[in-house]
């Protein structure tokens, strides 16, 4: 259960909000997870309007273990932080990072989390990563072409971070996915484990989309090229399968820029839960999407204890095999 562990619990946190009307299904995202996770946060990107719109202050706890707040400010200058980004919106990927805890010495939880809030039934484009099942905070800082995630969960996650491998660890990366938001009868909310999306390796979709591009470039130039010659180019391009070295900046000999590339992603219908082809995921109803293995029993005793009205089923995914669901109506 520990790999799902910050999604459950936001899960829960969500069905039991909602009942005790701490927010509603119209509510901000934002909102919604602040509320529901607060204790439980290592990263928000929106500091700002964590601060001024929910009343939520996400260095109060640490912040309280010094004497004042002069030693306060020593202390997150020491680990890289400045005042100007201690309730500022950086704008960076992911939106949320959940704490890290630690079990028999080996790291757990501390998932990532985006958000997806869209008018219609398809889900808002990635624009800065591909969606997968796992990254590491190494993996993060490239993406964003700066540490200053892993300089603000490193701080608040404390003695975690101080584990050899806290900047490697493989998170779990989770999607808090909303549809016709402003259509009450309508609208989906859906916690989604990134193996929804990532139905193929994400080396090998790297790969295959430099394939693509330049089989494309031949076709318009209408160059045709020896088989032999293709099959090699083909080789070559699958060794272009890290998305970290592609996102980093590029140093060109003579070149005045450093150029660098972001890869966007667009979901495919049958890789999005509330499309047609998964009318299991009804309207106006909460969801928690994971991929099904024998290892969800303690999951959904979990779920089940806290939750009374909660449906659990499966789902098959149309490219990547049986995802477990449990919905919450609303």
């Amino acid at each position: 259960m520990n790999g799902y562990i910050d999604a459950t619990n936001l899960f829960i946190g969500i069905a039991t909000g909602l009942q005790k009307e701490h927010f509603t299904i119209n509510s901000s995202l934002d909102e919604i997870v602040i509320k529901t996770s607060k204790d439980n946060l290592a990263y928000i990107d929106n500091r700002r309007d964590a601060l001024k719109k929910y009343g939520f202050d996400l260095w109060e706890e640490i912040s309280g273990r010094f004497k004042c707040r002069t030693e306060f400010m020593n202390w997150l200058r020491t680990k890289g932080i400045g005042e100007s980004i201690l309730y500022s919106k950086s704008e960076h990927f992911p939106d949320f990072l959940f704490k890290v805890r630690k079990q028999d010495n080996n790291l757990t939880s501390g998932s990532l989390l985006e958000l997806k809030d869209s008018k219609g039934r398809s889900i808002s484009s990635f624009n800065s990563t591909l969606p997968t099942k796992y990254k590491s905070l190494n993996e993060v800082d490239i993406i964003n072409g700066t540490n200053l995630v892993s300089r603000i969960s490193s701080a608040l996650d404390a003695e975690a971070s101080l584990s050899s491998d806290y900047y490697d660890f493989q998170r779990r990366n989770f999607y808090l996915i909303r549809t016709h938001k402003e259509d009450g009868k309508k609208l989906r909310i859906s916690i989604v484990d990134g193996s929804f999306f990532e139905t193929v390796p994400k080396e090998h979709l790297i790969y295959q989309m430099f394939l693509g591009i330049l089989q494309k470039h031949l076709e318009k130039k209408e160059i045709k090229i020896p088989e032999e010659l293709l099959e090699e180019f083909n080789k070559s391009l699958s060794y272009i399968s890290d998305q970290t070295i592609i996102s980093a900046s590029q140093n060109i000999e003579k070149a005045s820029i450093r150029p660098r590339l972001r890869i966007m992603a667009e979901v495919h219908p049958e890789g999005n839960p509330h499309s047609n082809h998964y009318p299991e995921i009804c309207e106006r109803s909460v969801n928690l999407i994971i991929q099904s293995s024998p290892d969800n029993e303690p999951i959904k005793k979990s779920i089940s204890k806290n939750i009374s009205d909660v449906r659990i089923f499966s789902i098959k995914h149309k490219r990547n095999g049986e995802h477990l669901v449990f919905q919450l109506l609303v």
